[in-house]
């Protein structure tokens, strides 16, 4: 192109120029009219150089392609050329600027289909060669009998497994820090060829290889091999656990802790379970596996119950049931049957089962009586005169009844319950003292022959006596004992005598007061010549056994003393 170059506005932008009517109002030159009209005029609608007057509108059906648009633009005047020059460009550009757009972005798009196109076609082949790639080859994250196969082939996992079966060697781990081995070329030990690694292999799906890489797969072969049996039995029989002497376990078992039952752990033995460590190290073997824990995998005998069995539990809390209970016997030193003493008579067997001991019961019982029951204990006495005399034997005092106390204790303790009492009796006494006869009560001093009666502490009357002739078969006893039965009018019957038949004596008595069952007792004898003194001695004058006593002192005693007023005879 030739001719003038046109100035640009100031800011203005060559985009701008299609809009920016003040670019186009300078002058054209000749040289730039030329110029435009020899690249332009013919691509033109002639029309679009006319004025809206039809009638001013040139002829252009008799022109020649160039000279003539020449001579149309000739014939105008500058003023209306220039602005049909103007209008000319303003529109080339326009129409121009469009479509170089759609000619940019169309052959853009394009390019973009055609790469994608490629790119897709390009991974889907990859992705194909590593899925066919990983039907022969372990998935990543593949492991076999804890080794890493990652893309590898079955004859490695088998490469691998039989130098695992060459050098093979099994530690067996033991209590007390022991250990022994076991080596496969101790036991010929042979790898069998299988297709269980081949099936490993086939489990996966080549094509779900990206998975894999999110996850673990672990697996365990179960190697076929094959050993001397007998070689391993004896190395077995060899281990220091199978061939050292060896303790039985213990179980958990319920223990009193002096409050309360606790449950005590069990006890782990040295004494072997022979079948599962033969199962354990065949399987070990197997599995190549090359250390062996007796104590984990249990080959120890273990013991029946544990801390945390069910059981134990149960007997716990049953026997602390049983412990619940406080009996106190309020005795002259009070008698306490608690958690500590009752803790003695429960116990749980092998089975859990509570065992309440009813045996040891009765036994505390006969201890408990022979303490407190005072019939026939040895007592002291001090007489009216201040004579201190011991006394034992007799009838009279406590006498505790143990079976119905046996009852009731053990019924007590099943049930907890917390109780103060006295203990059931077969018969009582006065009070719990040393001389539980009380403050009243008759008295017979054998050897002084004389008698009181005492009434709240003091002698409320007395009488010399004849007491048995001190020979076995007549000698009254001596004892504590209390009035049986009182009387009148009582015709006492000796013994039979064998040579006759006939009783050896009938006596009539006007008052009569029985000390025991067996015939001795307080009773007038009017037939006496005298009382007290050393009469007694006499075969003739001395009595069977009972207390002779004058009339009068006899009919005192009578009319005063009562039944179960206690009665203490002493030498």
């Amino acid at each position: 192109m030739s001719g003038r170059q046109i100035k640009q506005p100031d800011g203005f932008s060559p985009k701008d120029k299609d809009i920016n009517e003040d670019y186009y109002l300078d002058d054209i030159d000749e040289a730039g009219k030329e110029a435009y009209l020899d690249d332009e005029v013919k691509e033109e609608d002639p029309d679009y150089f006319l004025d809206d007057d039809e009638d001013k509108r040139p002829d252009f059906s008799e022109l020649t392609e160039e000279g003539t648009a020449r001579n149309i633009f000739e014939e105008e005047d500058p003023q209306t050329r220039n602005r049909k020059v103007k209008r000319k460009i303003k529109s080339r550009n326009k129409r121009k600027k469009g479509k170089d757009s759609g000619e940019i972005k169309t052959g853009g798009l394009k390019r973009i289909w055609i790469f994608s196109g490629s790119a897709a076609a390009a991974l889907l082949l990859a992705y194909v060669g590593v899925s066919l790639f990983f039907t022969s080859h372990f998935s990543p994250n593949t492991k076999i009998n804890g080794r890493d196969f990652s893309g590898r082939t079955t004859a490695d996992v088998e490469a691998f497994l039989k130098g695992k079966v060459k050098d093979y060697e099994l530690t067996v781990l033991e209590k007390d820090n022991k250990s022994d081995s076991i080596k496969g070329s101790d036991i010929s030990l042979v790898y069998k060829e299988s297709d269980a690694v081949e099936k490993e292999l086939k489990k996966q799906n080549g094509f779900l290889w990206p998975a894999a890489l999110f996850s673990e797969n672990a697996s365990e072969v179960n190697i076929e091999v094959s050993y001397n049996q007998s070689a391993l039995e004896s190395k077995i029989q060899d281990l220091q656990a199978v061939a050292s002497e060896q303790t039985a376990s213990e179980s958990a078992r319920p223990e009193f802790n002096g409050e309360k039952y606790v449950i005590k752990p069990e006890v782990i033995g040295t004494a072997v379970d022979m079948d599962v460590l033969n199962k354990k190290v065949s399987q070990y073997i197997a599995e190549f596996k090359p250390k062996l824990d007796m104590e984990k995998e249990k080959c120890y005998v273990l013991p029946k119950y544990t801390s945390e069995s069910e059981e134990v539990q149960k007997a716990c809390d049953m026997m602390n049931n049983y412990i619940k209970a406080s009996i106190t016997y309020t005795m002259t030193e009070p008698a306490v049957v608690d958690k500590v003493l009752i803790s003695t008579w429960i116990s749980a067997d092998d089975n859990m089962n509570v065992t309440f001991n009813e045996n040891a019961v009765r036994a505390w019982l006969t201890d408990f009586g022979d303490k407190y029951d005072t019939v026939g204990i040895t007592r002291t006495i001090t007489t009216p005169t201040g004579k201190t005399a011991e006394v034992s034997g007799g009838t009279y005092g406590w006498s505790i009844d143990e079976d119905t106390e046996f009852t009731a204790l053990t019924d007590s303790i099943k049930s907890g319950e917390t109780v103060s009492k006295e203990p059931a009796y077969y018969q009582t006494a006065a009070e719990h003292s040393a001389t539980d006869w009380g403050n009243t009560y008759a008295e017979v001093d054998l050897t002084a022959q004389h008698m009181w009666y005492i009434v709240d502490g003091a002698v409320s009357m007395e009488s010399d006596v004849i007491t048995g002739v001190p020979i076995p078969e007549k000698e009254t006893p001596q004892g504590v004992y209390d009035i049986l039965e009182i009387q009148r009018d009582k015709t006492l019957i000796g013994e039979t005598d064998p040579a006759t038949g006939e009783p050896e004596y009938k006596t009539p008595v006007t008052f009569w007061m029985r000390i025991t069952w067996t015939g001795v007792g307080f009773h007038n004898a009017d037939w006496q010549p005298a009382f007290g003194g050393t009469l007694y001695q006499n075969p003739d004058i001395g009595s069977h056994g009972c207390v002779n006593m004058p009339y009068d002192t006899a009919e005192a005693l009578f009319n005063s003393i009562t039944v179960g007023t206690p009665v203490i005879m002493h030498y």
